[in-house]
């Protein structure tokens, strides 16, 4: 029987970008799970913590969904410890194998980001922990705004390249212009 292919970073060996104001990195293949039903924000961090996910973060997917996300790989216990939490008020469904997290950050940021999505990145409009379903170019994206100069784009896993081709080329033209 052959063996079964090994999981590979997409974006593995991508070199970290960065200029004066901005910085593109490709964030760890670790967690990403859909979370789908009758709970909240609130109620979902707590669980988190319960079930030994500290490090994790909850952001808003749509009525009633959220992704959680971290940068290391989930045990089957933390998953199952989860899963017990949630049982009869939600479901969750991990997509940590099919979507990829990549991080822009400085003060030139949410400009640059402005390039290539129709969202208002102004921080009155998007501030902090902020998340949309989005468009970046002709990519469908979770924009989330993780800090106040700090933005991750979650996307699957088959366009991960074109997209962090896209940024690289955004990133690049700002720090030519020397911002």
């Amino acid at each position: 029987m052959p063996d079964l292919p090994t999981s590979k970073p997409v974006l593995a060996g991508k070199a970290v970008l960065q200029g004066e104001t901005i910085r593109l990195e490709a964030l760890p293949e670790g967690h990403l799970l859909h979370v789908m039903g009758a709970t909240t924000s609130e109620e979902l961090a707590g669980h988190l913590l319960a079930a030994g996910l500290k490090e994790s973060s909850v952001r808003a997917a749509g009525y009633r969904q959220w992704f959680v996300a971290g940068n290391d790989r989930l045990t089957d216990t933390h998953l199952q410890a989860l899963a017990t939490a949630l049982a009869g008020r939600a479901f969750i469904c991990d997509q940590s194998h099919g979507r990829v997290r990549i991080r822009v950050s400085g003060s030139s940021a949410a400009r640059v980001l402005n390039k290539g999505t129709a969202v208002d990145l102004h921080p009155l409009s998007f501030p902090e922990a902020s998340s949309a379903m989005t468009l970046f170019g002709h990519i469908s994206v979770q924009l989330t705004r993780t800090d106040m100069e700090d933005f991750e784009l979650t996307v699957l896993r088959s366009f991960a390249e074109s997209l962090h081709e896209e940024l690289a080329a955004l990133v690049l033209s700002e720090t030519a212009e020397g911002r």
